[in-house]
């Protein structure tokens, strides 16, 4: 019998973890349980994981990593296109995204905090945003003070206008939802708001 790739023993790993947490919870899921629904010793758990904690960080940056993709792919549609384009597809895609993943975001990110702050606003999304504005900025596409500061306040946006989106209507409106986002992208970049 052949032994599998580390690669793919620690995805497996994570995947059982992923939905176990979604079934029941952070809290209640053991390690146990994890290794036994990945179908490994418990003892292969500690190969790859230190903690429950830290698979749960290797699953918040799997999600962002994710998340991320999906961005860049949508502005690697619009890389061509006008710059008030890109920044609308940034808006779209990370409203999908977020509504598409929203309850293993919610386990991830709220239900079992992060140990710091520190990804809630340093993290790569908004590194990625970051980029795309201060890029902006040297194209003179738009005229930003602060890219950075803008791109977290963004991100953060983000997270409050899906929370009150979702919260008053679980259906949310994806449409409706994204271009008010872009419209606030536009204004805080100095972009005009189009019809």
């Amino acid at each position: 019998m052949r032994t599998k790739p580390p690669e793919q023993r620690r995805l497996e790993l994570m995947n059982a973890a992923q939905r176990l947490f979604l079934e029941h919870g952070v809290g209640p899921v053991t390690i146990e349980e994890i290794t036994s629904s990945a179908a490994v010793a418990k003892g292969t758990f500690y190969l790859y994981f230190s903690s429950k904690d830290d698979l749960l960080g290797a699953l918040r940056k799997r999600f962002a990593e994710q998340l991320l993709a999906r961005i860049r792919a949508a502005l690697g549609e619009e890389s061509q296109a006008h710059w008030q384009e890109r920044l609308s597809a940034w808006a779209k895609a990370i409203i999908a995204g977020y509504l598409d993943s929203m309850r293993l975001h919610d386990i991830l990110f709220y239900a079992s905090r992060p140990v710091s702050r520190e990804g809630l606003i340093d993290n790569i999304i908004i590194d990625d945003l970051y980029l795309l504005l201060r890029t902006g900025v040297a194209a003179g596409a738009w005229s930003i003070d602060d890219p950075r500061f803008t791109a977290v306040f963004l991100f953060s946006g983000v997270h409050g206008v899906v929370e009150e989106a979702f919260s008053k209507h679980p259906r949310v409106n994806r449409v409706r939802l994204a271009r008010k986002l872009q419209r606030l992208c536009f204004r805080a970049v100095g972009l005009p708001i189009l019809g």
